[in-house]
């Protein structure tokens, strides 16, 4: 699983990191701390327009859907889509075939399960690079309003070594593209067979992770700060990767 992400990646940086335009700048809002449950509008690069930067709203709702209240519910249950699978279930096999974006972040986060307690930790590329993850999108228009919906989902796979010590009940984490692969996911000419091969664990090796505070559990604070993402060592726990 992955719902919740660091986005907090300035204009300017993601144009440079992408080669691409930036045209809704007044309505991006970086954060340190995104949750899924929050429906937040984050920065894609889609294969539709990967010349541009894209603001999309977090929990898809597949073209099909026949109502607001169909998509209310189905949204939250779309914040992420197996690797596995994306290609035969119904709300992501044919965003796979016609829309995959890449969600750039800084990092995520986890949790850990130690007997009764679950240790939030905060995952990072090793070199402090962006990150960019899988992801599906689709366009949804209620029909009667005629607004527009442009929503996504992160895709997921099994994780390697490191994030199954992290993430050990699941074992899941985020599919991290090599930026060599960025293109050939987005590109739609790509063969399907292609594009699902890229979707595997990343090496340990370009991950970082530590243990973070409570802060990221409060739901009453403000988390878009620094502090949400700095190191805290807890005698149970005192290690970093």
């Amino acid at each position: 699983m992955c719902f919740s992400v660091n986005a907090n990646l300035i204009k300017d940086e993601l144009e440079e990191r992408y080669g691409a335009n930036f045209p809704d700048k007044e309505r991006y809002h970086p954060s340190y701390y995104y949750h899924a449950f929050g429906l937040p509008e984050i920065a894609a690069i889609c294969s539709e327009s990967p010349d541009r930067i894209s603001l999309l709203r977090w929990g898809l709702i597949p073209s099909w859907v026949k109502s607001i209240d169909d998509a209310n519910v189905i949204r939250f249950k779309t914040f992420n889509a197996r690797a596995e699978s994306i290609d035969i279930k119904p709300s992501f096999s044919g965003p796979f075939k016609s829309k995959r974006c890449i969600i750039p972040v800084k990092g995520f986060f986890e949790w850990q399960h130690a007997g009764k307690d679950k240790i939030p930790w905060y995952i990072y590329h090793n070199a402090n690079e962006i990150i960019s993850i899988a992801g599906l999108y689709d366009e949804w228009v209620e029909n009667s309003t005629g607004e527009v919906y442009n929503t996504f989902t992160i895709i997921t796979t099994e994780a390697n070594d490191l994030m199954a010590e992290i993430h050990n009940s699941k074992k899941r984490m985020p599919v991290i593209l090599d930026r060599s692969d960025e293109n050939m996911w987005i590109d739609l000419s790509a063969k399907p067979a292609d594009a699902l091969g890229l979707l595997k664990p990343c090496p340990r090796e370009i991950l970082k992770a530590h243990t973070i505070s409570a802060l990221v559990n409060d739901r009453t604070a403000d988390r878009n700060t620094p502090e949400v993402i700095q190191p805290f060592i807890r005698e149970s726990n005192n290690r970093l990767f």
